[in-house]
């Protein structure tokens, strides 16, 4: 197929472009930055100049060009902050309305009638899940008015958006991303420089998925995804948030995160605090693994960052 890649140069952009052409598939990439282009094309794509957000300027950079297919990997993660709440004009929150629906508009113009959008697990709602595995059937969008409804909120437009359009569309619910360029390096980094904090406890467990497998996913769903579908996609192994900065640490030779109470981080921080403290989900992926007939190369995050 040819394909339109929005967010082609962020954690999943990367492998997933190596991904699509690896399996024969043409890439047209969507970067706002020109100094992008050498990389973009470095991976196997053909770079185009546009926001997302910026819909006249998409349509414009667009004119002329055909797909068989979008998907849109955009986020605003790489230049996120660590803030106390997330606010309506979170920029990937924008990116999941907004680009959104921009990209379902360029999707007309283009000629592509599949679209696939990235969505996240954590759209199931920041509680938690107990320890059923969380299936395609739960409920998705619960909100309990806490900081991190915006998030969900966001998750769900995106979703919906993609659904009620005239393209054949399907939501990939990822896992937490990590692998070069995602979660695990951004928190290296951060143990690095400013030994950030943890809870004290073992934190929620929650499920993830590396950025490879991330992008392997993504190509099958393309290829053998059922329209209208939602497909959670994460690895095996659910673990705790200490697990996880421990296994980072030790991958990485950083030293681990101060812990703290995971009222204190509350009360610091309140959506690390929901994310970290409050939500444990155990994400089942099995109707990924039936239709798509994919399953992780890294069956845990131990796995992955001990391939890399």
């Amino acid at each position: 197929m040819q394909v339109l890649l929005a967010g082609a140069t962020g954690a999943i952009g990367r492998p997933l472009i190596r991904a699509l052409t690896a399996n024969g598939h043409q890439v047209s990439a969507i970067v706002r930055n020109p100094d992008s282009h050498p990389l973009v094309r470095e991976l196997g794509a053909e770079p185009i100049t546009a926001d997302v957000l910026d819909r006249d300027g998409l349509l414009r950079a667009l004119d002329g060009a055909c797909a068989d297919a979008v998907i849109h990997e955009a986020t605003a993660l790489r230049d996120a902050k660590v803030q106390r709440r997330i606010p309506a004009d979170d920029p990937t929150g924008l990116l999941r309305t907004v680009g959104t629906a921009n990209l379902l508009e360029a999707a007309g113009l283009v000629g592509a009638g599949r679209f696939l959008t990235q969505s996240l697990i954590l759209g199931y709602g920041y509680h938690d899940h107990g320890d059923r595995p969380v299936t395609e059937r739960d409920q998705f969008g619960v909100y309990n008015g806490g900081v991190a409804d915006e998030v969900v909120r966001a998750t769900v437009a995106g979703e919906d958006l993609v659904f009620a359009a005239p393209v054949d569309g399907i939501a990939l619910r990822y896992g937490l991303f990590y692998g070069p360029g995602a979660f695990s390096d951004l928190f290296a980094d951060m143990m690095r420089k400013h030994s950030p904090v943890g809870p004290l406890g073992s934190g929620g467990v929650n499920s993830w998925i590396h950025v490879d497998d991330a992008a392997a996913a993504t190509v099958a769903a393309l290829e053998r995804g059922t329209t209208g579908r939602a497909y959670n996609l994460a690895d095996d192994t659910p673990i705790t948030w200490r697990e996880f900065f421990g296994e980072v640490a030790r991958s990485h030779g950083t030293p681990r995160p101060i812990r703290l109470p995971a009222w204190m981080i509350r009360l610091a921080v309140p959506y690390i605090g929901a994310l970290m403290s409050d939500t444990s989900m155990r994400i089942s992926s099995a109707l990924a693994h039936e239709e798509l007939g994919w399953r992780p190369r890294y069956a845990s995050v131990v796995e992955g960052l001990a391939a890399h």
